[in-house]
């Protein structure tokens, strides 16, 4: 057991937890391997570790969500809550348990509320479930629980749809409906992931305040450590289905013990510093030193490879028969990209940082404005002038999951670009060019006849930039390229873009809401607002010396991670 588990009485206490996974006729696959933990009343503990570490898994098997048809649990294995062993619990007593005593908060809220009911309708369904709240009282209490939660104007938010909700606003009805019935054990599974540092921060104290104001116990589910030192009293370390480290939040963030919690603090970008490459977990175990060399800033007054002049973009809106709304998403924007250099461009999501990306490469109409390449505007070409300059700009956008075709191989994904483009001689040469594509981003030549589920998202994100590699660009737009990997993986990503571009002098707009990430990786910064720059310059001054109180406010909102001393170690 754990060295958290002193309360003579936890409220939950998981016990030589195994979990494994039909995988076909092949042997069950195990994805958590003998877990032991508790969570004491009224205290947050935190369950860290990477994709596939087996935390989700073991929050699922709590809440009796895993899938009957594909998950066994291990026999001896008991998860107790308040002294009730739920595994042996019935499917009504489960139901009634889970909800009400036990709520969850999941990781995506668009996909975990229904689209096509109002929030309202959503909440009042919890209440009349477990409480049998209906009509006059659960529209009221449903109404005090988007005010207690934060949402604005309760009145209006009640009858909205999830698509009308910002994200922030959505996972606050996803704990408005976890805390409807007062819970007494909140399990939140990487509720700030997708979020904003802003919004995080704002989360993070929202489940803070609810923990004391409820006197629940919080089971808070993340792959960041430095996120949970804001929060936790405990912390739990998971990898590959183990538990590697457990104990005071405070002592395992400034004295961790084992190889893998030291190597996930050390793989997050710092935001003090810009060491020529970030650690990785391999790297860390085996006992290698972390890089100590900086790497300075790059100045933007070389080769200038793209000039944005009053940039805008407008979408509008409809309102009624004749009439139509602006909604200015982009709005008058200019800077210059050095060649070989990286503009970093951060603000909250509806900035129009990403809006400003698609417009630059033509996948938005611009509404103003002129781009220079090499002189010449290319919003003002036809498509077919606009051909050529479609090689020199490519673009790795946020998800890979979704950008690259499930109905292609590896080999599919990377040839094809080659081929509209007229790039090699034949399909052996363009087969040859591949292989060696893979070389670069680390994956195997073998990867050229598998399929895009075969592979992690990390290794996803590595073919979706072999694939934009394939045209030979000189400008890569990375549009939250690496927001939805751990940070392990991240790091590795990160390297990885700056090698390719010190080898082949790409230029970078590194578009992210992680203003971490964007310290270690950018020269220059600007920073969006509503769709306008509100700051703009080196990123040694704007993040040393931040002038715009919306600049002042981002970096405010960042998590430290590590109380002082923690670095210590490193």
């Amino acid at each position: 057991m754990s060295e958290i588990s002193k309360d003579p009485a936890p409220l939950l206490e998981v016990r030589d937890l195994k979990v494994s996974f039909r995988a076909g006729r092949n042997p069950p696959v195990p994805a958590v391997k003998g877990v032991s933990f508790a969570v004491p009343r009224n205290r947050t503990v935190a369950l860290v570790g990477e994709s596939g570490s087996g935390k989700s898994v073991t929050a699922l098997a709590a809440m009796g969500l895993l899938p009957p048809e594909s998950a066994l649990i291990g026999a001896g294995g008991r998860i107790l809550f308040d002294g009730a062993d739920v595994l042996t619990l019935g499917a009504r007593e489960r139901r009634a348990l889970c909800g009400k005593d036990i709520a969850m908060i999941f990781q995506e809220p668009m996909s975990s509320l229904n689209p096509v009911l109002t929030v309202g309708t959503q909440i009042a369904e919890v209440l009349a479930r477990h409480l049998g709240m209906k009509g006059r009282a659960a529209r009221e209490r449903t109404l005090a629980l988007l005010d207690e939660v934060g949402i604005p104007e309760p009145g209006r938010g009640i009858d909205a749809y999830p698509h009308q909700l910002s994200g922030g606003q959505q996972q606050r009805v996803m704990i408005a409906m976890a805390i409807a019935c007062a819970p007494r054990l909140l399990i939140a599974d990487e509720p700030t992931t997708a979020l904003d540092v802003t919004v995080q921060k704002q989360i993070m104290a929202l489940i803070a305040r609810l923990q004391k104001a409820h006197g629940m116990a919080v089971l808070f589910i993340t792959h960041d450590l430095a996120l949970v030192s804001e929060i936790a009293d405990d912390i739990i370390v998971m990898r590959d289905g183990e538990v590697r480290e457990a104990g005071p939040a405070r002592d395992v963030l400034s004295q961790p013990r084992d190889p893998y919690t030291r190597a996930l603090l050390q793989c997050r970008p710092p935001l003090d510093a810009r060491p020529l490459r970030l650690p990785v977990i391999a790297e860390v175990m085996a006992g290698k030193a972390p890089e100590t060399a900086q790497r300075p800033a790059r100045v933007m007054d070389g080769d200038i490879v793209l000039a944005a002049e009053r940039v805008s973009k407008s979408f509008y809106v409809a309102e009624g028969w004749f009439k139509r709304r602006e909604f200015r998403a982009v709005s008058d924007v200019s800077f210059t990209l050095a060649r070989g250099a990286t503009l970093g461009v951060v603000g909250e999501s509806g900035c129009g940082k990403s809006t400003l990306g698609l417009t630059l490469l033509r996948l938005h109409q611009a509404s103003g404005g002129r781009v220079l390449v090499d002189g010449r505007d290319v919003l003002a070409l036809s498509a077919r002038e606009f051909q050529p300059y479609r090689r020199r700009m490519q673009i790795v956008f946020q998800n890979p999951y979704a950008s690259l075709n499930p109905r292609f191989t590896v080999a599919q994904i990377l040839l094809e670009p080659m081929q509209l483009h007229g790039i090699g001689a034949d399909d052996s040469e363009r087969i040859r060019m591949a292989q060696a594509l893979l070389d670069k981003v680390g994956l195997p030549r073998t990867a050229l006849q598998r399929w895009p589920h075969e592979f992690s998202g990390g290794q996803r994100q590595r073919i979706a930039i072999a694939r934009c590699l394939a045209l030979r660009p000189e400008i890569l737009i990375c549009d939250e390229s690496v927001s939805a990997l751990d940070v392990s993986v991240q790091a590795q990503v990160l390297n990885l873009l700056l090698d390719l571009q010190q080898e082949y002098g790409l230029s970078y707009i590194f578009i992210s809401h992680d203003l971490s990430v964007v310290r270690y990786m950018a020269d220059q910064v600007m920073v969006m607002r509503q769709g306008e720059v509100v700051e703009q310059g080196g990123v040694d001054a704007v993040y040393g010396n931040p002038r715009h109180p919306y600049t002042q406010a981002l970096l405010a909102a960042v998590p430290r991670g590590v109380p002082a001393g923690t670095r210590d170690f490193i």
